[in-house]
């Protein structure tokens, strides 16, 4: 790298210590930037506020619970996701879901790096908004670098107050929705202002406060270089077919390096006689930067391949009618002239994981029963000699209706002789529609001498339930 940067750059990239040798907080200062990444960010960005502020409004009428599309409803141990309905027996479909997305972080990351962070990431998509905020009140770069570096008047102490107070209000908003998607929402956002709603809801919606203003207003580029450990592990996925946000140091430095368009030096034929390569070393590419990197120093942990730093050059090239590409999305295999080997045998791996587990979770949803039966001997007393010398056990059967209509249920005993089914007071068990049911039941049979332990079953037969259940069970007898 020849010659330094311009000044302004250096606003970004220098590194001051303070006198207990530790490193002070680098002030960053986002420049705005037109292109197709940036409204590729900004549509993503929409569907993402869109999907998150929204989703907790939707109304989905079912039967047993509140309307709504999306609910975690912790009181009843139910979540509600459309017409799917999770009970606590399935909670086992969230670590698959779990490890569905670390396959798919996984990857996509060994085929397009850092793409998750730069597009999709929470800390990105809220950070792109308080930039814009900031952007819109205190002004473009440049307004806001002297702004910062002077007095406290009352100009400054406006913009700055008033940015804030946005801050805090898009923070505040967060962590009210958040909240709403573990309750009716038109109910519980009432009891949130009037001072009803139970204390863990004003607590998280404190907490989510906090942290997103913390995060996307003052921490920012700290969390996405020091926080995140996706940073620090994103390196064992990487390899040299991997598409990164590449500069392209032959074309850009040739052989005398980069220089800036001076006399003699502003047609690209003329930069290519003398010996310096494409690059202008506008600083246009660092002054985009969320996290305030020079992507023509290479791949660094940073850079969270938003590809902001490819919209500036490009618009670079574009206004100087050279070709664009001096930065983008490359790998490094192919910048070395080769053929990039994109679907490898690790990736290949990724893929062929991913899809069978998609599957096993498709297929658990798809196939999971409609009535879920578990069975509990009473042990306490674990059996009872009767008047008539007949031995008793009480069982406590628990009945979890998962369907959407009642449910008329038949209890049988099979695999003891001469066995007696009490169910005391109940003639017919019935289940609401998503309910869970209690039973108590009493087994009674005449004294067997030669075992203690008899394995036996309850049938249960029900309505709408293609084939009985049998749930294995013993009958204890005294020694």
């Amino acid at each position: 790298m020849d010659g330094p940067l311009p000044s302004l750059c250096m606003t970004n990239m220098s590194v001051p210590v303070n006198q207990g040798g530790t490193q002070a907080r680098i002030p960053i200062y986002p420049r705005s930037v037109k292109g197709r990444f940036r409204r590729l960010k900004w549509a993503i960005l929409v569907i993402a506020y869109g999907t998150y502020f929204m989703l907790p409004w939707l109304q989905w009428e079912r039967s047993g619970a509140a309307s709504q599309a999306l609910l975690f409803d912790i009181t009843s141990r139910r979540f509600y996701l459309f017409d799917l309905v999770v009970h606590p027996s399935e909670i086992f479909w969230l670590a698959g879901f779990l490890v569905i997305a670390a396959l798919l972080l996984f990857f996509v990351t060994g085929i397009a790096g850092r793409v998750f962070c730069g597009y999709f990431c929470f800390q990105t998509l809220w950070t792109d908004v308080f930039i814009k905020i900031e952007r819109l009140v205190q002004g473009e770069r440049p307004a806001r670098i002297r702004l910062d570096k002077s007095g406290w008047t009352a100009d400054k102490l406006f913009k700055k107050g008033l940015t804030h107070v946005l801050w805090l209000s898009v923070a505040l908003l967060t962590g009210i929705t958040f909240v709403l998607y573990w309750g009716y929402a038109p109910e519980l956002v009432v009891q949130l202002f009037t001072g009803q709603a139970p204390f863990a809801a004003y607590a998280t919606t404190l907490f989510l406060t906090a942290t997103t203003y913390v995060m996307a207003g003052l921490a920012r580029e700290q969390v996405c270089t020091y926080m995140c450990p996706y940073a620090r592990f994103q390196s064992a996925m990487f390899d040299k077919d991997t598409l990164i946000v590449a500069y392209d140091r032959q074309r850009g430095e040739s052989q005398l390096g980069r220089n800036k368009l001076v006399k003699g030096l502003k047609q690209q034929q003329q930069r290519h006689q003398a010996g310096y390569g494409d690059c202008v070393d506008c600083g246009f590419c660092v002054q985009v930067c969320p996290t305030g990197i020079d992507i023509r120093d290479g791949l660094q942990i940073q850079c969270i391949s938003c590809a902001l730093c490819i919209d500036a050059c490009d618009n670079i090239m574009d206004s100087l009618g050279w070709p664009r590409g001096l930065i983008k999305y490359d790998s490094e295999r192919h910048q070395e002239g080769s053929k990039p080997r994109l679907f490898k045998a690790k990736n290949i791996g990724y893929a062929v994981t991913l899809l069978l587990a998609t599957v096993l979770l498709v297929w658990s949803v798809i196939t999971s029963s409609t009535l879920d039966v578990a069975v509990q001997q009473v042990r306490q007393p674990l059996y009872v000699v009767l008047s008539d010398g007949q031995i008793q056990n009480s069982y406590m059967l628990k009945l979890n209706n998962k369907q959407k209509v009642p449910l008329s249920l038949d209890i049988s005993v099979q695999g003891l002789d001469d066995a007696v089914l009490d169910l005391g007071r109940v003639r017919h068990i019935e289940i609401g529609a998503d309910q869970s049911l209690q039973v108590r039941l009493r087994v009674r049979m005449p004294r067997d001498t030669g075992q203690t332990q008899i394995p036996f079953a309850f049938v249960i037969d029900a309505d709408g339930v293609e084939q009985p259940l049998s749930v294995p069970a013993f009958f204890s007898m005294p020694r």
